[in-house]
């Protein structure tokens, strides 16, 4: 079996994500890996055994070292998505660039742009496309059960869990929780609702206690730390319309006193969705009797959802499926959560072209 050949650019928590998922698959292997962090290197290098040649310190150093890469895996901050992506592509490789697609929708659109130019796959890392839960809900919606969709709810809380490191420091990211966190649950929604076109956005963000000192653990950290900047949001909420008038529900947050919750909901004419990280539920009617049904499913951690992801771009490249997570999905993407820090800072509604 002919194994893609996949140069890895990133080396941090999410890299080592990718990397698990990799293994897993027959038809791909990752043969070289770079970062610009030579202990975030060394570990990642060292846990999943790429060669001490294999290893780079720029993505310039190893797409010229490695002529042989046919794909490259973006999985660097998210002001060097643009950057590495074109630089990959230029380079001949299809390319799978993690979420967000960029820091801004225009550095998004030069990505597509160079996309085309060069004829190669953009994927972006919707991950939670490819998770079993959404499938199942996918095939219900695409079926009839829930009839129209008209409303749903986007909900990605943590309690406390600001990551730090280049996540909290908007030069970095481009923002917090919006962009980090929202940016999940504002896809998988859309998605689910047939992928409308975003006609308005009005939101709210706040920092009003990113800063507290608290005895509990943070919730997930980054991989490297760096410089002790904190100047992103801690929430934001949302409310995005559509151009078909369905209208979905955001809420996000680092820090929040209330619950975790990554729920996400979905409401039509004919029942509604559920879909938590314990389980989905359907709220429908039978035979004129209000029913609850919670249909089984394999497990879906993420593990699997990840291996999932990178077989579906493996397949594409491969066999010329279509891609599931397009870069025309990053984009419209991009322009809610540009969209959202545009309200937030005026205190207006965002009308989008």
């Amino acid at each position: 079996m002919k194994k893609l050949k996949i140069g890895l650019i990133g080396a941090g928590n999410i890299a080592r994500t990718h990397l698990k998922a990799y293994a897993k698959l027959e038809n791909a292997e990752v043969v070289a890996v770079c970062d610009i962090n030579p202990a975030n290197l060394k570990k990642t290098c060292d846990k999943f055994g790429i060669p001490e040649e294999h290893r780079y310190n720029s993505v310039e150093a190893m797409l010229a070292a490695e002529p042989e890469l046919e794909a490259a895996d973006v999985c660097v901050w998210n002001i060097n998505h643009a950057p590495c992506a074109i630089a990959a592509l230029r380079a001949g490789l299809h390319v799978l660039c993690e979420k967000p697609m960029a820091y801004n929708t225009k550095e998004a659109e030069e990505m597509m742009a160079e996309a085309e130019k060069a004829g190669k796959l953009l994927m972006v890392g919707f991950v939670l496309r490819f998770s079993p839960e959404n499938t199942m809900v996918k095939e219900f919606i695409d079926s009839g059960v829930l009839g129209e969709i008209y409303y749903s709810k986007a909900t990605y809380l943590r309690r406390h869990g600001n990551p730090g490191g280049w996540f909290a420091n908007k030069a970095l990211s481009g923002g917090g929780p919006v962009i980090d966190l929202g940016v999940h649950v504002i896809d998988q929604t859309r998605y689910l609702m047939g992928s409308p076109k975003p006609v308005s956005v009005y939101a709210m963000t706040s920092d009003k206690i990113s800063g507290r000192k608290l005895k509990a653990d943070i919730e997930w950290r980054a991989s490297a730390t760096g410089e002790n900047v904190c100047d992103v949001e801690d929430f934001g909420v949302a409310l995005i319309r559509y151009d078909n008038g369905a209208t979905t529900l955001l809420e996000t947050s680092y820090e929040l006193n209330g619950p975790n919750n990554t729920s996400k909901a979905l409401f039509g004419t004919k029942g509604g969705v559920t879909i938590d990280s314990k389980s989905t539920r359907v709220y429908t009617d039978i035979s004129g009797y209000i029913a609850d049904v919670e249909p089984s499913l394999p497990s879906g951690d993420f593990d699997v959802i990840f291996a999932n992801e990178m077989a579906h771009f493996v397949d594409c490249v491969q066999n010329g499926t279509p891609c599931r997570a397009t870069a025309e999905d990053g984009i419209v993407v991009m322009k809610i959560l540009d969209a959202i820090y545009e309200s937030a800072r005026t205190g207006h509604e965002v009308i989008l072209k």
